[in-house]
């Protein structure tokens, strides 16, 4: 396909009164443990609509109720309340979905078998006539570029080539409705471009696609309408055109002006606009910043989910707590305390490095403490008198004489 694909969109309004392929009204999947008792609220009361020719995309962090949504879609799930019909029925009903395609999140494929026997398999299964079957499986293989690997068995494929046969399974009905969560998973960047075209061309030929995919760059580039989930909630939902505007601001495109015209419209501009408020650049909004902030509002609002959250700790073990703290640590925290305990540490050192003037220290305990009250002083005592040491040596020296003789 050529590169000019994505650039030649249309326009939503193309399939605005179309058929509606999908009505999904106050959808609600609530999971139950063993006892019957609620455990996680996937999905809560979600309406949404996808006509005829749409790209329809399902965004949200991970655990939002995308996937458990799709399920729903396909009948692999039966909603706690709410009503799914696709193209007019239930989608449990037979005939639904031999009308759908659909390419799971991981490949689910039989890993003995190479890429033709597994197109085959998956024809035989919509009842394909074997010359219908083969016939597909060629084209297939040649528009997923694995016709050179046709015989070699799938389970030596690498992740992208298992996701590149995986939409060719999902493709083999000539679906009416394609399912694609993370179709571009693994794949290189010319394999995600292909796609892309693939999307797009799949949806001029009248095909509904719901994709669902973390790379919001991919969506934003085939997607009409969007809708976000956070919580098992819709957030937002429209068009990208909608979604991603700017409403306070004003974008003229113009080809490249002389200097002196560009300095003539300035100067018209500025009789109305302070001049701080005037920029000459592009005022857009990616869908990225947009989903990032649709989610931050979310969580400001507290509003409840099941799957993952933002902001997590680090787990302990991690930090390392509990070990002894590094030198280079105890002198951050040295830096950090107060500056009185700063103070108080300096005069500690201080204290433990120069001589200690005992008379200055104790004429300083004398005035802290409270004077003692007057008394007689003490007479020394008997035994407080120096001993008399000369005595003590004529003792000892009659002994060594007595010893020697």
């Amino acid at each position: 396909m050529e590169a000019s694909v994505l650039e030649q969109r249309r326009e939503p309004t193309a399939f605005a009164n179309s058929e509606v392929v999908i009505a999904v009204r106050g959808l609600t999947k609530v999971f139950k443990d063993f006892w019957g008792r609620p455990k996680a609220r996937a999905v809560d009361g979600v309406d949404f609509e996808v006509r005829r020719g749409e790209v329809f995309g399902l965004l949200g962090p991970n655990g939002s109720g995308k996937s458990t949504t799709i399920k729903m879609l396909l009948g692999l799930l039966y909603p706690t309340k709410g009503v799914i019909e696709v193209f007019g029925r239930s989608p449990r009903d037979v005939k639904t979905k031999a009308r759908i395609g659909y390419l799971p999140e991981e490949s689910y494929l039989y890993r003995y078998l190479d890429a033709r026997e597994t197109l085959e398999f998956f024809g035989n299964l919509f009842t394909l006539p074997k010359e219908e079957r083969q016939r597909r499986s060629e084209q297939l293989l040649d528009m997923v570029g694995l016709t050179g690997a046709r015989t070699r068995a799938v389970g030596e494929y690498s992740k992208g080539m298992q996701r590149r046969i995986g939409l060719a399974q999902a493709l083999i009905n000539d679906p009416d409705l394609v399912i694609l969560d993370e179709p571009t998973a693994g794949l290189d960047p010319i394999g995600c471009r292909e796609v892309k075209d693939l999307i797009v061309a799949l949806a001029r030929r009248g095909k509904t696609v719901i994709l669902s995919s973390h790379l919001l760059s991919d969506v934003e580039d085939v997607c009409d309408r969007v809708v976000i989930y956070y919580g098992g909630k819709v957030q937002a939902m429209g068009t990208l055109k909608e979604l991603l505007a700017k409403p306070d601001a004003v974008r003229i495109t113009t080809p490249v002006l002389p200097r002196e015209t560009m300095e003539r419209v300035l100067a018209i501009i500025r009789r109305d606009v302070s001049d701080d408020k005037v920029r000459i650049d592009t005022p857009t909004q990616n869908l990225e910043s947009y989903f990032l902030d649709v989610v931050a509002k979310a969580r400001e609002r507290s509003a409840e989910t099941s799957g993952a959250m933002g902001g997590a700790k680090v787990a302990a073990y991690l930090k390392g707590e509990g070990e002894d703290q590094r030198a280079t640590e105890k002198i951050l925290k040295r830096f950090a305390a107060p500056a009185v305990a700063a103070a108080t540490e300096t005069v500690v050192a201080a204290a433990t490095t120069s001589p200690v003037n005992e008379e200055k220290l104790a004429s300083l305990a004398k005035l802290a403490e409270p004077a003692p009250a007057p008394a007689k002083e003490a007479q020394p005592t008997e035994s407080a008198k120096p001993a008399d040491l000369s005595k003590a040596n004529e003792k000892l020296a009659s002994l060594l004489d007595k010893r020697s003789q």
